[in-house]
């Protein structure tokens, strides 16, 4: 069982830039990692993912403004949100699933963090 807790949500305005982090209580080299956010009344949308052999995909709204990277000396997976747009508020979520997925899918992970808030002001 992996614990992952997330920080480094907040408000800013558009066109800024934050970095969310995902602290892992396990060895992230062994979990697939991803970062999924739900705006208000939408659905769980899977934003971008860093696999287990270092292969990252994204959501194609974030592509060229998010980026994923994980430090595994700290056991933390972090997500660099730029160029941000008011679409992009939500809650983050950072989700581990043990091994290899390539997938964006949310039921394909078993491990979730508690939840952080970004908000983005026109």
């Amino acid at each position: 069982q992996v614990q992952l807790v997330e920080s480094g949500g907040g408000s800013v305005q558009a066109g800024g830039g934050l970095r969310l982090s995902c602290s892992a209580s396990a060895d992230i080299s062994l979990y697939s990692m991803a970062w999924f956010r739900e705006a208000l009344g939408k659905e769980r949308e899977g934003v971008a993912l860093d696999t287990t052999r270092g292969i990252t995909k994204y959501t194609d709204s974030v592509d060229g403004r998010f980026t994923i990277s994980k430090d595994y000396a700290k056991n933390t997976l972090y997500l660099q949100l730029n160029s941000l747009k008011p679409e992009d508020t939500g809650m983050y979520y950072c989700a581990a699933v043990r091994g290899y997925r390539y997938t964006l899918e949310w039921k394909q992970f078993d491990h979730w963090g508690q939840g952080i808030m970004v908000t983005v002001s026109s």
